[in-house]
């Protein structure tokens, strides 16, 4: 994908003969390369410590938050009489909705829930006094958001922080958290005669048991992997210390020349990608007529501390090409990645660009970032503090942990993902029915200590992809090196990769680039396949060297398109690829022969 191979006919041209060699990756160092003197060593022994006390949350960041915010309030008049008027309204408003109910006259509620809060769906909020709590809740809620709005010279990160504690405990003291407070509680209770209340605790027990054993569930037998999930038929032909590369059977005759490698992130299992039959995007692929790859990334364990993110590019993305390139001689491959496996497939097609190396024919990034200076509300959790209480707690333990992870993507949704769970599982007495999405969010992953500082550090936090700052093999890489044709995927309401950041691919890259942006959010959104309801998705093309258009403006200039995204994603894939080919078994080269069926063994992992 550079700009002396690059085809201007229909299909990509063949491959070139000599494939250029993978470089063996440097060696492996272990974190704290460099020995830390005793006094170090304490300090950092006494923040993992607390980190494991506070779910990997740095208190001294949260602390310098509220100071930030508390001084810079102190000195703003205005402010101070903005947030006076603003109680006088909201309360003037509510006590105005108060008499009204008692007056049994009807009357539009004054605040609304936002649009994730499922709290309040059941009708008995809609009566005397459940309402009036209620609102009361939603009033004091919209003071606070008032309250920790920016203000001229606070730290923009540090007022999204303050609002963003306020609103957890906000969320603590809810009505609805309240069995004598929320009517669905008491209706519940009185239809089973507190029966909802014992299995609740029931509930509460095992979920007790297992958070302080640490214990991960297994997955449910209903959902067992190569049955019921990740069950596309296929084999595992290559594994080393990282990753398995599976090669899936081909259900068609004729399959295109080019084979598809799909680069999936690791902070989760790669089997997102092929959940259940009829929702599964490596089985419709390979029903497209396509030879699909797909790599399957270890688990690691605290032996694995001193995996790099160099050796994830090496040992995974580059050592995967060169199996394909062996299996599948002389074709180029579209390559497909997926959150962080987009952000590493970014990186390692650039360094692919920067050298010469000719053997991608196109990129497709699937909800994945090359920027990271507007990547939504994760940036609450991550300065240079944080990212240091995290590492320090890494240093004890070899890796970050599943719930380390897990407790800061539930936070950002906590109203749905913590409290309204909560209020099912403990009051309503309602076991959690597992759905294959859910099953696969409850299966999660370690990040080895070293691969993890560097991705924090280095592209989180510093940005260093899209500022240049970024090496390979101690070269800095540019985005705009690469050439070939590239299609993105965003989602509307992403709060992981936020689709106008997933956008800014187009500003610092000049290739071919298709942008697309479909309904749902960061797992939804991609898993749209063809008839599933209430989907649309807006397509653009930018030619190679053109303008630069804001996420605005192409947003106003594209109307959405009903249906899945998939067939239309199938057919740029088509016009980038050669003409058919007898189909390819899996397992059948003398180099890389058949190890295990897929899903492989990375995948059961715990």
């Amino acid at each position: 994908m550079t700009r002396k191979t690059r085809s201007k006919t229909q299909g990509p041209p063949a491959l070139p003969a000599v494939v250029p060699p993978v470089r063996p990756p440097a060696p492996t160092k272990p974190t704290d390369a460099p020995r830390c003197h005793p006094h170090a060593t304490l300090d950092r022994s006494a923040m993992a410590s607390l980190a494991r006390l506070t779910a990997g949350i740095s208190p001294h960041a949260m602390l310098e938050a509220w100071s930030d915010w508390a001084l810079h309030l102190a000195r703003a008049p205005g402010r101070q009489l903005e947030l006076i008027e603003r109680a006088q309204v909201n309360g003037t408003k509510l006590a105005q909705y108060t008499m009204a109910r008692l007056a049994g006259l009807a009357a539009d509620k004054p605040f609304r829930p936002g649009p994730y809060d499922t709290r309040w769906s059941h009708e008995g909020w809609e009566k005397a006094p459940f309402a009036l709590w209620q609102q009361g809740f939603l009033a004091t809620q919209d003071w606070w958001v008032t309250a920790t709005s920016e203000l001229r010279g606070l730290r923009r990160q540090n007022a999204q922080r303050t609002g963003f504690v306020m609103r957890q405990l906000l969320d603590t003291v809810s009505p609805a958290n309240f069995p004598v407070c929320n009517p669905e509680i008491i209706e519940k209770t009185r239809a089973t005669h507190g029966r909802n209340l014992i299995e609740g605790a029931a509930h509460y027990a095992d979920d007790a048991r297992h958070v302080l054993a640490q214990e991960h569930r297994p997955v449910p037998e209903s959902f067992a992997l190569g049955k019921v999930l990740a069950c596309t038929p296929g084999t595992v032909i290559y594994r080393n210390e990282l990753m398995e590369l599976i090669q899936y059977a081909p259900t068609t005759p004729k399959v295109k020349a080019e084979p598809v490698l799909i680069v999936p992130a690791w902070i989760m299992k790669y089997y997102i990608l092929d959940l259940s039959p009829e929702n599964s995007f490596i089985r419709w692929l390979v029903g497209q007529g396509y030879t699909v790859f797909c790599i399957s990334w270890r688990n690691p364990g605290a032996e694995h501390a001193g995996l790099s993110l160099e050796d994830y590019r090496t040992k995974g993305i580059m050592q995967a090409l060169e199996v394909i390139n062996t299996v599948v001689p002389g074709q180029r491959v579209h390559a497909n990645g997926y959150c962080l496996g987009g952000t590493l497939l970014a990186i390692a097609t650039a360094a692919m660009a920067r050298d010469g190396d000719a053997r991608l024919a196109s990129v497709t990034l699937m909800a994945a970032q090359v920027d990271f200076a507007e990547a939504g509300e994760l940036l609450l959790f991550l300065d240079e503090s944080q990212v240091a209480f995290l590492e320090d707690l890494m240093w004890s333990q070899g890796y970050l942990d599943r719930p380390q992870m897990s407790g800061a993507f539930a936070a950002i949704r906590s109203e749905d993902l913590i409290w309204s769970r909560a209020v099912r599982r403990y009051f309503l007495g309602e076991p959690d029915l597992p759905t294959d999405i859910s099953v696969w969010v409850n299966d999660t992953t370690r990040m080895p200590a070293r691969m993890h500082s560097e991705y924090l550090r280095g592209i989180f936090l510093e940005n260093r992809i899209s500022a240049g700052r970024f090496a390979v093999e101690g070269r800095v890489i540019a985005l705009k090196d690469i050439d070939g044709p590239i299609f993105v995927v965003g989602t509307e309401a992403d709060h992981i990769a936020p689709w106008r950041s997933v956008y800014k691919t187009a500003l610092f890259t000049d290739c071919d680039m298709h942008f697309l942006l479909t309904k749902g959010g960061h797992n939804g959104g991609i898993l749209t396949e063809p008839g599933h309801k209430g989907r649309h998705y807006r397509i653009g093309h930018r030619p190679s060297g053109a303008h630069y258009r804001d996420p605005d403006t192409w947003l106003a200039a594209h109307e959405p398109r009903q249906g899945s995204w998939w067939p239309e994603w199938a057919r740029w894939l088509g016009r980038h690829s050669g003409g058919p080919v007898p189909a390819r078994a899996p397992g059948n080269h003398p180099s890389f022969p058949a190890l295990d069926d897929a899903p492989g063994r990375y995948i059961h992992q715990m």
